[in-house]
């Protein structure tokens, strides 16, 4: 039976914890998201968007739960699945530049001016019952993840999201 001596086991030791640490560095933040609603038949409300004054999402009958709800800066992997039984959804990533402020809207299309907005990418208009995945580097910031298919966001469809450095 061959012995190595200590000096190469504990070369052996640190190589494996370099390599280790390296693997983890790279690997991205996952977060699980739900994009749910109460069903296609009931009202869409509107007036729940975003820092919109007086806002009480107990109202929403279609929403975005994200978990978890803050990660570290770096590559962050959304799990999108779109909850719904009849209702197409996606998800899009926004930075809030000015966190508290209203996203810019366009009222003739019932939808968020994406261009505009500061997207960092989504998960295009899922089927019901769908899943779809993106990855994204995020720098530390606020974040609003929405649903921009029309009426969605208005009728309360974003979740706030945090990245911490």
């Amino acid at each position: 039976m061959k012995t190595i001596s200590s000096r190469a086991a504990l070369g052996l030791v640190a190589a494996m914890l370099i390599t280790g640490s390296a693997g983890a560095v790279e690997a991205a933040a996952r977060v699980k998201v739900s994009l749910w609603d109460k069903g296609a038949n009931m009202d869409m409300p509107t007036g729940l968007t975003y820092a919109e004054p007086g806002l009480n999402l107990a109202n929403a009958t279609m929403g975005i739960k994200a978990l978890p709800g803050a990660v570290k800066a770096g590559k962050v992997t959304f799990n999108v699945k779109n909850d719904s039984k009849d209702t197409i959804h996606e998800m899009i990533v926004m930075y809030l530049a000015d966190p508290g402020k209203p996203l810019p809207y366009i009222a003739a299309e019932n939808r968020v001016d994406e261009d505009k907005a500061g997207d960092k990418g989504e998960v295009s208009e899922l089927d019901p019952g769908k899943s779809g995945t993106l990855t994204v580097e995020l720098k530390a910031g606020k974040y609003l993840l929405i649903c921009n298919v029309p009426g969605h966001f208005g009728a309360g469809m974003w979740a706030e999201f945090t990245v911490n450095p």
